[in-house]
């Protein structure tokens, strides 16, 4: 049952960090992989300060940060069409 649960949030925060660093929502599998691994990287990073986030809210804004800074670090990247 948490896995469902896992997924829900991973969508929501995929949805929302695709909001915030492009503009638009991406595809449904795609968000739900960037909150996944968001969610991943963002409990790495946060346990480097020693801080665990325990709790639906936590764990949400450490995925939402996770993500984003999945999606930042992947821009850095992608090849930039417009730039040539």
């Amino acid at each position: 049952m948490y896995i469902l649960w896992y997924l829900l949030i991973g969508l929501v925060v995929g949805w929302i960090a695709n909001l915030i660093m492009r503009g638009n929502g991406s595809r449904f599998l795609l968000n739900i992989i960037v909150g996944l691994v968001g969610g991943l990287l963002g409990g790495w990073v946060v346990s480097w300060f020693g801080w665990i986030p325990v709790g639906t809210v936590a764990t949400f804004f450490t995925s939402l940060f996770g993500a984003i800074l999945f999606l930042a670090i992947v821009s850095l990247f992608q090849r930039c069409d417009s730039c040539e």
